[in-house]
């Protein structure tokens, strides 16, 4: 399986962000997806999962519903849809992949088998 995630970058504090995970390699019963951050001195920070039938969503904590998961299964690429950005929403943004035998552990990353390349989002006025 392979992860590539983008669309990080720099913007202002109430600004939004779409992020996007393009996955291969996997077959569409063997996984699903999840974000996690992580910002500087901070430990990694579980964010979001979907499976890929797309019929569940885990949020984490934090989210308060500012951030949307969604996936587009003809693009096989999972996305994250930043709003109402705060300055601590700065971090590393990375899409993972668990097995669907694994699905009540999303919030764990070390449940997760594949990991992308992180994006980085910065939020700062």
């Amino acid at each position: 399986v392979q992860l590539q995630a983008s669309g990080g970058g720099l913007v202002q504090p109430g600004s939004s962000l779409r992020l996007s995970c393009a996955a291969s390699g996997f077959t569409s019963d063997d996984y699903d997806f999840g974000w996690f951050r992580q910002a500087p001195g901070k430990q990694r920070e579980f964010v979001a999962a979907i499976t890929w039938s797309g019929g569940t969503i885990v949020y984490g904590y934090f989210v308060k519903g500012r951030f949307t998961i969604s996936r587009d299964t003809g693009k096989n690429t999972v996305l994250l849809q930043l709003n109402t950005l705060k300055p601590e929403d700065t971090a590393v943004y990375t899409c993972a992949a668990i097995p669907t035998t694994k699905w009540r552990f999303v919030r764990y990353p070390e449940k997760y088998d594949y990991w992308g390349r992180g994006t980085l989002v910065t939020v700062s006025s």
